[in-house]
């Protein structure tokens, strides 16, 4: 995947407008199967997936002990005996060492990246497009939820998940159609806008929509609490990894959390910039670019609890300059409610 195809502003701006076509088979994925699956998923993810029905998919943290991320991922349920993990491209060897490490279960942990590719089409015309290349019910098919169905012919398991802000599919498939897939999808859509993006397209529009980049506002530093990213954490599911430090967490208070951040100049921050407030360094910026389509210069960081009220002001230290930012309330971006 390149880093842009024909400019990392149009293509955001085409995934924002019409549609934007990502070949995101970098992606990893790990099959777990057995009688005790999902006891494996549950210990060691912060999600609980026996809320989960068939065909239903979450998003999740891979944890370690201290409450931090391996990983974060996508949970999805096949069965009550198979259970699809979708996780970073970087990290997917050594997810699947930890979680092999960790089953005390019994349950098959498989590697099975090389078994698929993986194409994001997503947009707000993302489901015509695909409508043309498949008999699948994708009107029907809910947000965070899969069904399998050809597409142009090839089986596939689709996905109505995405890491951009807008509706889209992701569809898994074997690798040796993805040519043939590629080019037809882009030959279809191409009358509806739809350009093939790239990985600065793919990062801007996820810090629009306020989404964690695992290495950026994750890693094995960070914990769930601190990332923002409460709303996957269970705690009364039971035992899991990383359960007791979280659980102490909570009850002790935060130090840090993950904020979003608007510039007040032109001036744009980059990761790893240095943020203060009268003069004493508070935090590092995260991540941070320009936002195409809300024309505003945007990042995330962490900051002290005391210093994360939206409003809050502080200054980036852009090479020698102490450029003014302040805290605004995430997602910078949220499409329009379907008509």
């Amino acid at each position: 995947m390149p880093v842009e195809y024909s400019g990392i502003i149009s293509e955001h701006m085409a995934t924002r407008t019409a549609a934007g076509l990502f070949d995101v088979s970098h992606m990893g994925e790990i099959e777990i199967r057995g009688a005790s699956a999902l006891d494996l998923v549950q210990h060691v993810t912060c999600n609980d997936a026996s809320r989960l029905a068939d065909g239903q998919a979450q998003y999740s943290g891979l944890m370690t002990e201290r409450g931090t991320f391996v990983d974060d991922i996508l949970v999805h349920k096949l069965s009550d005996t198979h259970y699809l993990l979708c996780v970073n491209a970087g990290n997917q060897d050594g997810d699947f060492e930890y979680i092999r490490a960790h089953n005390r279960f019994g349950a098959s942990v498989e590697n099975a990246g090389e078994r698929y590719s993986q194409f994001a089409v997503q947009g707000p015309r993302a489901r015509a497009i695909l409508h043309r290349f498949t008999e699948a019910a994708l009107d029907a098919l809910r947000s965070y939820h899969f069904t399998f169905g050809k597409v142009d012919g090839v089986e596939c398991l689709i996905a109505r998940t995405g890491y951009t802000g807008e509706d889209g599919f992701e569809i898994y498939f074997a690798p040796e159609h993805s040519e043939k897939l590629w080019n037809d999808l882009l030959d279809a859509g191409r009358s509806d806008g739809l350009l093939p993006c790239g990985l600065g397209a793919r990062n801007t529009l996820r810090l629009e929509a306020g989404m964690c980049l695992y290495g950026h506002e994750l890693d094995e530093t960070t914990t769930v609490w601190e990332a923002n990213l409460g709303w996957i954490c269970k705690l009364a599911k039971g035992e899991f990894l990383g359960r007791v430090a979280l659980a102490h967490q909570m009850t002790r208070g935060l130090d840090r959390i993950l904020v979003g951040f608007e510039m007040r100049d032109r001036l744009i921050a980059r990761d790893g910039c240095s943020v203060s407030q009268a003069g004493i360094a508070i935090g590092r910026v995260t991540s941070g670019s320009p936002a195409p389509f809300l024309k505003k210069n945007i990042g995330m960081a962490y900051v002290p609890f005391a210093a994360s009220a939206a409003g809050t002001e502080f200054e980036i230290e852009i090479r020698t300059n102490q450029a003014p930012a302040r805290v605004v309330r995430m997602p910078f971006y949220k499409r329009a409610a379907a008509a």
